[in-house]
């Protein structure tokens, strides 16, 4: 059985008009939970807040080449 291969996304959290606090994500975490996404790492800046979000899911349709 071969490994699951996995395929990964990132987004940036949405930002205030202050670019100082972070908009609530829910919207966009809701649209790629329901596209297989799972939230796997929060990237943060030196010194505080999030710089990207990660996501992986399982690459589909992948066949496996072992005999």
């Amino acid at each position: 059985m071969s490994p699951r291969e996995w395929e990964y996304e990132t987004i940036r959290p949405p930002r205030e008009s202050t670019k100082k606090e972070a908009a609530d994500p829910k919207g966009k975490l809701n649209e790629l939970g329901a596209e297989g996404w799972e939230l796997v790492e929060s990237i943060e800046y030196v010194g505080g807040g999030t710089k990207f979000l990660v996501f992986k899911r399982p690459v589909e349709g992948e066949e496996s080449t072992d005999a």
